[in-house]
């Protein structure tokens, strides 16, 4: 079942991702190619949560695995996209917003707490 999660959690992720750098990139006359934006966006969401989940269940330092995949997030997409000013502030709130909404939506709607266990939301079945 874990595996369902994550795999759930995973494909939500990239494609909020997805459309996050799709946003930010939104005002630019010659927008970049839907393969470079699928391409970072695999290597910050699946490659970072991969590495999340194994550096969780082989004992890593949580600011290890939390911390290196968070700095591929803020970092990566503004030096392969070259953002600017406004760019890199609409694309840092929305990036670090997508991983606490992804988590409330399926902790209270489905009662799935493992994305952010740090993070406590209870489900709509246990309000009821």
């Amino acid at each position: 079942m874990a595996s369902i999660h994550f795999a759930a959690f995973l494909i939500v992720s990239f494609l909020g991702f997805l459309a996050i750098l799709r946003i930010a990139l939104r005002r630019r006359a010659a927008p970049p190619s839907m393969g470079k934006v699928a391409w970072v966006s695999f290597v910050v969401v699946v490659v970072g949560m991969v590495f999340a989940k194994w550096g969780a269940t082989h004992g890593l330092h949580w600011l290890l695995y939390y911390g290196l995949p968070a700095a591929v997030t803020i970092l990566l997409p503004p030096f392969a996209f070259r953002l600017r000013g406004r760019e890199i502030l609409e694309y840092i709130v929305m990036a670090c917003a997508i991983a606490p909404v992804i988590h409330v939506v399926f902790s209270f709607f489905l009662g799935w707490n493992e994305y952010m266990p740090f993070l406590h939301v209870p489900s709509i079945g246990s309000l009821v």
